[in-house]
């Protein structure tokens, strides 16, 4: 198995739009081969921003990466904006291959 984790800092007061964001938005990964799981995680705050993550369970890493390249995955990011302000930063990407 492989978890793919993009971790967001989103700006003091821009959590409600920024999980709406993902709550409407399309992901397009039902039927997507190797695809398990989604979560949008909340960690977090401190005087700056709070922490969130996108985690995905994939079959394989080989499976997460063919997702990257597909048009699923443009479509799914197509609309993907949030208003100027709500990132603190790009966001950083994490993958993990399962060992236990």
């Amino acid at each position: 198995m492989f978890i793919a984790m993009n971790r967001f800092q989103i700006a003091l007061g821009s959590e409600e739009v920024f999980e709406e964001l993902w709550r409407r938005r399309e992901s397009h990964l039902d039927g997507v081969p190797g695809f398990r799981e989604f979560h949008l995680l909340k960690g977090p705050t401190d005087e700056e921003c709070t922490l969130y993550a996108s985690h995905t369970i994939w079959d394989s890493n080989a499976a997460f990466e063919a997702w990257t390249e597909s048009e699923n995955f443009k479509r799914a990011h197509a609309n993907a904006r949030a208003p100027q302000g709500t990132y603190l930063g790009h966001p950083r990407f994490e993958g993990f291959e399962v060992v236990l």
